[in-house]
């Protein structure tokens, strides 16, 4: 068994950079993709007790709906919940050389953070999904009962009034010979 998954919350590094394949035309069903960076800063205290900051940079591919969302709603210092999977992948340079690069290919992407928080917010975009009114919710009312009426306190242990005469059987038997499953 094996299993690839990521998961980040971070803040994306620049505005993500969207390209269509099969074709530059959007109209003609082209696969969109966007890509962009996020950085997780990892904060901790070394040995002399200073806090210290450790910030990994990993490049985010996004594909079809997740690159729809990342065009409209993404840009850069938006603060994203992404989980997807590892994928390295390699092509020759200009040069001749081999080059590898190391992805995360989007599963699910979520938007963190307020509204106004999010840069990609901005200019009154009303089909953001997070921007939709929150329908009203009722505001509380006490309920109509009557007003707490503490009762006498009674004793905490009470004699009982009638205690059995001959004791109870309740069916336990001491037989040792008796084979008990467990």
């Amino acid at each position: 068994m094996s299993l690839n998954k990521v998961m980040l919350i971070g803040n994306v590094g620049r505005d993500p950079e969207i390209r269509y394949l099969d074709g530059n035309n959007p109209n003609q069903g082209a696969t969109k993709v966007a890509q962009f960076t996020v950085a997780t800063t990892e904060r901790y205290r070394d040995r002399n007790g200073e806090l210290r900051e450790n910030t990994e940079w990993h490049n985010i591919v996004a594909w079809r709906n997740s690159a729809d969302v990342a065009e409209k709603f993404i840009r850069k210092g938006t603060q994203v919940y992404i989980e997807g999977k590892l994928r390295t992948r390699s092509w020759t340079d200009q040069t001749g050389n081999k080059r590898y690069t190391t992805e995360v290919a989007v599963d699910s992407l979520q938007l963190l953070g307020k509204r106004n928080d999010n840069p990609g917010a901005q200019g009154g975009q009303s089909d953001a999904p997070y921007q939709q009114p929150r329908p009203q919710q009722p505001t509380y009312q006490q309920p109509q009962q009557p007003a707490y009426q503490p009762q006498p306190q009674q004793p905490a242990y009470q004699q009982p009034q009638n205690p059995p005469q001959q004791p109870i059987d309740i069916g336990i038997e001491d037989n040792p010979s008796d084979d008990l499953p467990f």
